[in-house]
């Protein structure tokens, strides 16, 4: 991503939800010093919300004119050379997306009663999109395709996870974490899964483990516990395929129950307390899995 933006290329970011796009980018931004423009893209984004458009109250006082434009998100961001980032492009109706064509291939845009807008150095397009998703979205057409750069963004391996979990959370390394990784990395491997979900996930299966556990008096690696933490967090995420007659929380409550299983087969882990502390071992978890509680 670095080397396309520095090679003056515009970026499509392509992959699920929580994969680190915008965290990616922004961490580009500042590493860089570039300004950065945030767009949400949704079908409510007209083209008049991303270029900009005349503040009536001074078109009836001094007429159409450069000085009576207010610019978009669009026009802010080539006139100040900076980083448009604009998220699910593919919910971006199709007249929106159209402005962004002579932009990336051009560098500049065309304002009726306004004129040319050039784009000024540094001016970058990164656009993200989700594949997955297809309520509500449309093809992005080859138009764009041919003007952009595309690089796709999968799930964080097991080990970043746990890192994610862990920087984002309040709890300390051990099993807790481990299980919320584990419970959410199986989520995307299920047969009767069609979507699964990304580290979000764990993060609030975490959390709110935490707090049910101070809530009822028990511990956080209580089964029940994160049990009831797992299904608050994880069965409104997924997404199961269509024509089936399960519920999501019969799905989720399968999984849990195969990650606890699957601590019980496992070699007992110095390290970890019965609160769930690590106090020093370290514990190979291959694909997010938890070593047993001693």
């Amino acid at each position: 991503m670095v080397a396309a933006l520095a090679a003056g290329r515009h970026v499509l970011l392509e992959g699920p939800p929580g994969t680190g796009k915008s965290t990616l980018l922004r961490a580009v931004a500042a590493a860089s010093g570039t300004a950065f423009v945030f767009v949400e893209g949704n079908a409510e984004l007209t083209p008049a919300r991303l270029a900009g458009q005349f503040d009536p109250a001074r078109v009836l006082d001094e007429g159409y004119g450069p000085d009576t434009f207010v610019d978009g998100p669009l026009t802010a961001a080539l006139r100040a050379g900076a980083l448009l980032y604009v998220e699910e492009l593919n919910r971006v109706p199709e007249e929106t997306i159209n402005l962004l064509v002579t932009v990336m291939s051009e560098g500049e845009l065309h304002l009726p009663r306004v004129g040319v807008v050039h784009a000024a150095d540094g001016f970058r397009l990164v656009a993200a999109m989700n594949p997955f998703d297809n309520v509500g979205t449309a093809r992005v057409s080859s138009a764009i395709y041919d003007r952009i750069c595309r690089i796709v963004m999968d799930y964080q391996d097991a080990d970043d996870e746990t890192a994610i979990v862990g920087a984002r959370t309040a709890a300390p390394p051990g099993l807790l974490v481990g299980r919320a990784v584990a419970v959410t990395r199986a989520t995307r491997d299920h047969p009767e899964i069609r979507v699964g979900s990304s580290v979000r996930g764990a993060i609030d299966l975490v959390e709110v483990a935490l707090r049910l556990a101070e809530l009822r008096g028990r511990s956080p690696l209580d089964p029940g516990v994160g049990l009831d933490a797992a299904l608050v967090a994880l069965s409104g995420r997924i997404r199961l395929h269509e024509g089936g007659d399960r519920r999501p929380e019969d799905v989720v409550t399968e999984l849990w129950e195969a990650v606890l299983a699957a601590e019980h087969s496992a070699p007992p882990l110095p390290g970890d307390d019965a609160d769930g502390h690590d106090d020093g071992g370290k514990a190979p978890a291959p694909d997010g899995a938890t070593p047993a509680h001693p």
